[in-house]
């Protein structure tokens, strides 16, 4: 059995779990998120390997980046990440990764780069499974009328996230501030 050494951090928005195998991060999910069982037992299963108390190097990384994002001084993370979920999964999770940092995309458009209009549900039900909340970018994907819905952190996190990433794109070329509701 594998050991995944997990830590507690404190966000502005809630508290995380951050976890880490190896060299790389395979989890950053919500505490109080209700889902947070099933991802357990899926990372658990999947990377083969037990939860113990305890920090790393990928964890210490992992808080500085975060730090640095909510202090509005990181755009991107430049973690190595280990991703523990079906191929069709990963699929979505690596497209999450291309969506902008202050922008949003629709479940639809989503499902649209993904060259499958029709697995809205399909991306929808992928994107709640990602383990890896905001390095993978699940809090930028929006209802296909630019509302918010479903977090695994709640509504008032993904709106203080996607409030904190239009905030700091003001002035900048191409950005678009996120209309929230």
């Amino acid at each position: 059995m594998e050991t995944i050494r997990i830590q507690h951090y404190r966000s502005p928005y809630g508290e995380l779990m951050l976890g880490s195998l190896g060299d790389k991060l395979c989890l950053c999910d919500w505490v109080s998120e209700k889902r947070k069982e099933k991802i357990g037992r899926r990372m658990r299963n999947t990377l083969h390997a037990v939860y113990e108390e305890g920090t790393s190097e990928v964890i210490s990384t992992a808080i500085i980046q975060l730090d640095e994002y909510f202090a509005r001084k990181r755009t991107a993370f430049d973690m190595p990440l280990l991703l523990a979920g079906t191929d069709f999964q990963k699929t979505v999770w690596q497209e999450l990764l291309n969506i902008p940092y202050g922008k949003t995309v629709s479940y639809g458009e989503l499902s649209r780069k993904l060259g499958n209009p029709k697995a809205v549900r399909a991306v929808a039900a992928a994107n709640g499974a990602n383990a890896l909340s905001i390095f993978i970018p699940c809090h930028r994907v929006v209802g296909s009328n630019r509302q918010l819905i479903g977090y695994a952190g709640g509504l008032a996190a993904k709106q203080g996230l996607l409030a904190l990433e239009a905030d700091s794109c003001d002035g900048l070329p191409n950005s678009r501030v996120v209309q929230l509701f």
